[in-house]
């Protein structure tokens, strides 16, 4: 019985693939059958996760095992039974409240990241001395990282014409800023890359046997 299941799960998972697959050809009922599976298992899964992972142990149990003590949990749990009554167009107006709340809540806790990460360890990168480096490398790096940041900068500020001296500048920026992005590109490329070769595997290895 455990090997009927384990060949069907195999089988399954195969053709799935093979389904989302045709879409390269065109699109197709086949791929639209797959895609409507995965989404629907996604959601449930997710549903289920919430629950018995966020709201049972984090709010459900609270309540049941001190309501009192804990009467601090159930605002969230009101905010959200206000966010589920967006399902009855009646009462919809009520979820934009939470809905709101989770938002703004959401952006400024964002902000505080993205402006340590993104701006401050950045900023604090280029303010290194590159000459006080013990590697030859390491200096070079640094002068690259400071002329990168300086010439994008310089590309983003349009209170000026380009030309001249900004708009030399402003070409070194294009140059790093191109680079960067090829770079990610490349590495989201490299990730999609990797995800095939794990289906590939798995269908000329584990479904047809032709590769161990």
């Amino acid at each position: 019985m455990i090997e009927f299941w384990t060949s069907f799960g195999i089988w399954l998972g195969a053709l799935s693939t093979l389904a989302i697959w045709s879409f390269l050809y065109k699109d197709n009922p086949f791929y639209k059958v797959a895609e409507q599976i995965f989404v629907g298992i996604s959601a449930a899964y997710w549903l289920v996760y919430t629950i018995y992972n966020i709201l049972i142990p984090n709010l459900f149990s609270k309540l049941i095992a001190d309501p009192v003590a804990n009467w601090i949990y159930f605002i969230p749990g009101i905010l959200g039974l206000m966010m589920i009554l967006r399902i009855i167009p009646k009462f919809e107006k009520l979820s934009f409240y939470p809905l709101s709340l989770l938002i703004g809540t959401t952006a400024g806790i964002s902000l505080l990241r993205f402006l340590k990460s993104d701006v401050l360890t950045q900023t604090t990168a280029t303010m290194l001395n590159p000459f006080a480096a013990t590697s030859l490398t390491v200096t070079i790096g640094q002068i690259i990282i400071i002329i990168g940041t300086i010439t994008g900068l310089v590309y983003f500020y349009f209170s000026k014409k380009h030309e001249g001296f900004i708009g030399a500048n402003a070409r070194v920026g294009i140059i790093f800023l191109m680079v960067s992005f090829g770079a990610s590109f490349g590495y989201t490329v490299m990730a999609r890359i990797s995800l095939l070769i794990g289906r590939l595997q798995f269908i000329f290895g584990d479904w047809l046997h032709l590769i161990k």
